[in-house]
């Protein structure tokens, strides 16, 4: 198997690169927080051997699909404050097939307007580069119900509701928000 060559975005304060097995620790960290887990699956914080497994899917993902998820550093620091991306949402049957972006930060780095820096460079690389491979016309984004942080993420990316449905592994009610690539392009 070969492996492509995968891209890396900046945005004004962050860089959205690949994963490299340095970045395990604080992911790690990351996911063991209960207050970063509240609003993913049901609210469990993760462990290290949760963490590691995910992020060699993660990396998997990008041979297979050209797209994934994006380690997000702080450029100005070099310190990996979170993840944001494209993905595929198995989780939610429901939307299939569709295309998902998410991004999940450490705490330390929440009230800095992150999350939304880099979900739209996110939503730009998924109707830009990813979308000869993915041919993508339209992108979701997927919230518990209570997580108002990352629903106004989704507000501020031009997205629009859908629906509320629940996740059916763990019964959370959950928002889908969309945005169509022709609602995006008109948006920009």
């Amino acid at each position: 198997m070969t492996t492509r060559q995968h891209p890396e975005r900046d945005t004004a304060r962050l860089r959205l690169r690949q994963w490299s097995g340095a970045d395990l620790d604080a992911l790690a960290e990351m996911d063991a927080d209960p207050d970063v887990m509240r609003y993913i699956g049901d609210g469990s914080p993760g462990t290290r051997e949760r963490t590691a497994a995910a992020l060699t899917r993660i990396r998997a993902a990008w041979d297979e699909r050209g797209y994934g998820l994006f380690a997000a550093e702080e450029r100005a620091t070099g310190e990996l404050v979170g993840w944001a991306g494209p993905a595929v949402p198995v989780f939610l049957p429901e939307v299939m097939p569709a295309v998902e972006i998410g991004w999940r930060l450490r705490r330390r780095s929440w009230g800095r307007g992150y999350a939304t820096e880099a979900a739209r460079e996110v939503l730009a690389f998924a109707f830009g580069e990813a979308e000869a491979d993915a041919g993508l016309e339209r992108v979701v984004s997927i919230c518990q119900v209570d997580n108002h942080a990352s629903l106004r993420v989704m507000t501020r990316l031009g997205m629009t509701y859908d629906r509320t449905t629940r996740v059916p592994s763990h019964g959370q009610p959950a928002r889908v928000m969309a945005i169509t690539r022709e609602e995006y392009r008109f948006s920009a």
